[in-house]
């Protein structure tokens, strides 16, 4: 499983969708995830990955790590693997 389905499919599960419901372009919002679910998605990909994903859940806007769309969290899971894994 490449790291874009799996990040689809840990997201797809927080939102109780179908995983060809979550494309890069949606954004959390648009797939109905709130704040509870965005945290619980963040730690599941935290454990799937074995990464620590650099969030502040009082103020998602202020983290490095993007959440604007899936695309994005995709490519903030990537080099997170990448820079922690060297």
């Amino acid at each position: 499983m490449t790291i874009d389905t799996e990040v689809r499919q840990i997201i797809a599960e927080q939102a109780l969708l179908d995983i060809s419901d979550v494309t890069a372009e949606k954004s959390l919002e648009d797939l109905g995830i709130d704040s509870l679910g965005l945290v619980e998605s963040i730690f599941a990909i935290e454990e799937a990955f074995d990464i620590n994903v650099p969030f502040n859940a009082n103020d998602p806007q202020a983290s490095d790590f993007d959440i604007s769309s899936v695309g994005a969290i995709v490519k903030a899971v990537e080099k997170l693997i990448q820079d922690q894994r060297g």
